[in-house]
C-alpha cells in the first residue's frame, strides 16, 4: 500500500518510474546504504515528532541525530519522537519505510535539514521498508512540500 500511495505522488512529478524497490530490507540507515551501495549519510531518513496533535518530519543525513537544544530553541518545545502507532496513524507509513510524500498536510508538517546540502543526490525511502528513491536536495525540498531549511540536527 505504502509505495503504491509514494508513486500516485510521485507520478505528478514525472518520478514514480524512478522509484527502487529491493529484495532486502531498507528499514534503517545501515541496511538502506547496505542496499543502495552508498555511504550511509547520503540515506535521507525521515524522523517523526509530536508536536501539539500534529506532527513533524524531519528529513536528514542518515549520519546525524536530533540535536535537543537546537530542536528545543526552532520548534519552542522538547522534541518527542511519535510512537509507531502514531508514526503509522500521522503519515501512513511504517517505521522503516517513513517519507515525506503523500501525509496529509493538514496533520503533518515537512521540515528538511541543512545537514542533506552537502551531498548532490540522496535517498529517502518511498513508503516501505525495501525502497527509495534518489534526487536531489532541490528535489526533495520542492517534492516534499517542504515548510523550510532548517538547522536542527549534529
Amino acid at each position: 500500500m505504502g509505495i503504491e500511495k509514494v508513486k500516485e505522488f510521485l507520478s505528478a512529478y514525472n518520478l514514480a518510474e524512478k522509484v527502487m524497490e529491493f529484495d532486502v530490507s531498507s528499514a534503517t540507515v545501515e541496511l538502506a546504504a547496505k542496499a543502495l551501495n552508498v555511504e550511509p549519510a547520503r540515506i535521507a531518513k525521515t524522523l517523526s515528532f509530536k508536536q501539539d496533535d500534529k506532527c513533524i518530519l524531519i528529513v536528514c543525513a542518515g549520519d546525524v541525530r536530533i540535536d535537543n537544544k537546537k530542536y528545543k530553541s526552532f520548534f519552542s518545545k522538547k522534541a518527542k519522537m511519535l510512537t509507531p502507532e502514531e508514526v503509522v496513524f500521522y503519515t501512513g507509513y511504517n517505521i522503516g519505510g517513513v517519507c515525506p510524500f503523500g501525509v496529509n498536510k493538514d496533520n503533518v508538517k515537512v521540515y528538511t535539514d541543512i545537514s542533506l546540502k552537502r551531498f548532490n543526490t540522496v535517498f529517502p525511502a518511498c513508503g516501505t521498508s525495501n525502497s527509495a528513491i534518489e534526487l536531489t536536495c532541490d528535489e526533495l525540498f520542492s517534492i516534499s512540500e517542504s515548510a523550510g531549511w532548517i538547522d536542527v540536527c549534529s
